[in-house]
């Protein structure tokens, strides 16, 4: 590990925009209990919850209701759902799904992109008793097959742009009964109209009572071999999200929040959704591509106060000049953090010079479903750290056998399982689950290290995952869409630093005999993986070789592929091929 000597951004809680909701970071921790801030999430009378009626319904009570919950910006206008009309609303959807045969347990997906239709579909399906799960909807018809096979999903809610990539994969999907279809739709066999159904819905419903530890939601996430998994959270999670959201995130009733996370990444659910609700907070919904104008004028006209996004969002920022912003009123801000990868300090400083505010770096994972460690607006930030574990957290750096290592060394971040929005399962797969468990942590698989004054640092990645612009993708998936390729005899795929991305993918081809590399092919090949996959999923470059190096078993070797890409060294070859 590098020895570091840190700039510090120096706190005056007295100096800040508002005062922070929590002021007193040590004190939080020393007598931190989750159970002490039950009342804070209001469970049911017989002790039983629900994360929709948590997140939504128990507002009904309060002046909260008539609060704009969303802010929805789409190309053709905006809609603004109050927390009454999202109650409503997914009381319908409740009702359209069990007239259909939803029962507590079964798998609805949604596949749309940012409309008022997802947030509903989400919060009817979890009042069910369901399992929710949420697609990007740049994925593929094989990313869609694979996630919807496993899970065995009973209801696909999808619109009329993304819904031939469903019909594309449905006819090897025999538990899938009924595909939903949003918009101006005429359904055909299997298929029902969104909106007929929802006009003939009650808008009331009794919301299922769920054991706290029922299952809510699962999202699926890459590893470095075989298919994705799906990660399983339960209705429990939200008292931790709803904590974070109050501590890290900072969000206050008067505030406009934004989170510019797609719901089909586990951030846009825990802090796009169910934090910020639960919390009584408005929300902003940007449906539109980015541009950086985009962005800036939405802060301006939405008089957004608190701001979470990704490094790479906030890298193209910086790459578009802060002339553009110098074109708008940003003073409405007050606090902004960052998600999905590590934040560069170049990043920090930058928003610092040109926005008067510091992004705060927080870490976790879809298996964590929400904040662990971070860094607080109460609490000074070293530039370039994680920050520090969330009171009611322990974390840690072990070495292989679970040692814990002292300060300034590293290791495997770890944490000591039984955080409230801990995963409880990899659906169907017993085996995955448990090897996130080793001598009494959870293994995150990132490398870091702790520093004398208990901030963390992350170093990289103990497998081959690959972080592209805040997605997490798999090597193995993409080398298997690769070799589908006519002319693509193997493939082995490394993740390569980027200063804008965080990482890019890089593929490593062997053609075909009667294939020769070109630039056309490259274009092909890039063309053929976006749109199988995903538009993030693709090798942005790539390497065409006469052969790739293997193990004798014929597996092929990404760590020597990206040794020989940085120009490090290669290591132990002892069990390559000859």
């Amino acid at each position: 590990m590098t020895e570091m000597h840190p700039k510090v951004i120096r706190k005056e809680v007295g100096k800040l925009k508002k005062v922070p909701n929590l002021v007193d970071y040590a004190s939080a921790k020393k007598d931190f209990s989750y159970d002490a801030h039950k009342d804070e999430i209001e469970l049911f009378v017989d002790e039983k919850m629900n994360a929709a009626y948590v997140a939504v319904d128990r507002h009904l009570k309060t002046p909260v209701k008539k609060k704009v919950a969303l802010h929805i910006i789409e190309e053709t206008g905006t809609k603004q759902p109050t927390f009454a009309d999202l109650a409503m609303l997914s009381n319908k959807f409740a009702n359209v799904l069990v007239k259909h045969g939803v029962k507590k347990g079964d798998r609805v997906f949604i596949f749309l992109p940012r409309i008022e239709e997802l947030y509903v579909s989400f919060l009817g399906i979890l009042k069910t008793g369901a399992i929710a799960s949420t697609l990007f909807a740049a994925f593929g018809p094989d990313a869609l097959f694979d996630r919807l096979k496993d899970s065995g999903a009973k209801i696909v809610i999808t619109d009329t742009t993304l819904k031939d990539r469903v019909d594309n994969v449905r006819s090897r999907l025999p538990e899938l009964e009924k595909v939903i279809v949003t918009g101006d739709f005429n359904p055909g066999d299997g298929e029902l109209s969104y909106d007929k159904e929802m006009d003939s819905a009650s808008d009331k419903f009794d919301i299922v009572h769920m054991e706290p530890k029922d299952r809510a939601y699962m999202l699926y996430t890459s590893g470095t071999t075989g298919k994705p998994k799906g990660v399983v959270h339960t209705h429990y999670d939200i008292i931790h999200q709803h904590l974070t959201t109050k501590w890290i995130l900072d969000l206050h009733e008067d505030d406009i929040y934004w989170c510019t996370a797609d719901p089909g990444w586990v951030t846009g659910i825990a802090y796009g959704l169910l934090g910020p609700f639960s919390n009584g907070i408005t929300s902003i919904v940007d449906a539109r591509r980015f541009s950086a104008e985009k962005w800036y004028k939405v802060i301006n006209d939405y008089k957004v106060t608190v701001w979470y996004t990704a490094p790479t969002a906030i890298r193209m920022m910086m790459k578009e000049g802060a002339d553009i912003a110098k074109k708008y009123d940003l003073s409405s801000l007050r606090h902004l953090a960052s998600v999905g990868e590590p934040l560069n300090p170049e990043a920090i400083w930058w928003g610092l010079e040109h926005l008067g505010l510091a992004f705060h770096d927080n870490w976790w994972q879809t298996e964590t479903g929400g904040i662990l460690i971070a860094n607080y607006p109460c609490m000074d930030i070293k530039v370039g750290s994680m920050g520090k574990p969330f009171p009611g957290v322990t974390a840690a750096i072990v070495d292989d056998k679970g040692k814990v290592l002292p300060p300034k060394t590293e290791g495997n971040l770890t944490i000591k399982p039984g955080w409230p929005s801990m995963m409880v399962e990899v659906w169907n797969n017993k085996e995955k689950y448990d090897s996130y468990f080793k001598d009494g942590w959870y293994i995150s698989g990132d490398r870091a290290w702790m520093d004398e004054d208990g901030y963390f640092w992350f170093v990289g990645r103990a497998d081959d995952v690959i972080k592209t612009a805040g997605h997490r993708v798999g090597p193995f998936e993409v080398e298997s869409a690769l070799v589908e390729h006519p002319a693509v005899a193997e493939a082995g795929v490394i993740g390569k630093p980027d200063e804008m991305y965080g990482e890019i993918i890089k593929a490593f081809i062997a053609l075909k005999k009667g294939f020769a590399p070109s630039d056309e092919l490259k274009a092909d090949i890039q063309k053929f993986i976006k749109t199988k996959l995903a538009g993030h999923a693709y090798p942005k470059e790539i390497e065409f070789r006469e052969t790739l190096p293997k193990t004798r078993s014929g597996k092929i070797m990404r760590r020597v592929l990206k040794c020989e890409e940085l120009g490090l060294p290669v290591g132990d070859t002892s069990t390559l091929e000859d």
